[in-house]
């Protein structure tokens, strides 16, 4: 492999990662209902629309889900892979496959959406605790389905906020299953954007 290789490989990664993490956002803002006027929202709205638009008319909403969204985003996945293995030379595997490991894909990255989240809701709460930032007010509108069931079971302690513990552990945990299926499937790590 030489280095021209190389750097395509990195920027059509890139390219890749950034427009799955936009799809895979937008699926979950749509999810938890998040603010649409938001400028976050309407940024990864008016770049993810050219794709979501037209499979729309084929594949209809359910309930809140997207599929759309959601099967733009496993073709993503699935793209990165095999954008990968065909950049290093590698045979690409039978399409069921390629749909599990993109599955597994993006459960992961979801995975790590909500553990960045709720970091940079802890850190930003020390930061700016009466912060009316777009980013702020959108990153509590993403967390909050997750941490209220949490913060209903532990009692009140003092001011304390434990549930961001309980649901690190519990990402963790996912974490750990996701690598294992992922080994489970044949897939490696450097293979999925995301684990």
């Amino acid at each position: 492999m030489n280095a021209f290789s190389d750097i395509l490989g990195y920027l059509l990664q890139t390219a890749i990662s950034l427009y799955l993490l936009a799809m895979l956002l937008r699926l979950v803002l749509q999810l938890v209902r998040a603010d649409f006027y938001n400028p976050i929202s309407q940024f990864l709205v008016k770049i993810t629309n050219p794709l979501v638009l037209p499979l729309r008319r084929v594949l209809p909403n359910v309930a809140r889900l997207d599929l759309a969204s959601l099967s733009l985003a496993l073709l993503l996945q699935i793209l990165a892979i095999a954008s990968i293995l065909l950049l290093n030379g590698l045979p690409l595997p039978n399409p069921f496959v390629l749909i599990v490991w993109g599955f597994i894909g993006l459960l992961s990255l979801l995975v790590n959406i909500y553990f960045f989240a709720l970091l940079a809701v802890i850190i930003l709460s020390w930061i700016a605790p009466n912060s009316n930032s777009p980013a702020l007010l959108l990153l509590h509108q993403i967390t909050e389905p997750v941490m209220a069931p949490f913060r209903k079971m532990l009692p009140p302690m003092g001011g304390m906020d434990f549930s961001p513990i309980i649901v690190f552990i519990l990402i963790n945990v996912i974490q750990i299953a996701l690598r294992h299926m992922a080994v489970g499937a044949g897939l490696h790590p450097a293979l999925v954007i995301g684990l």
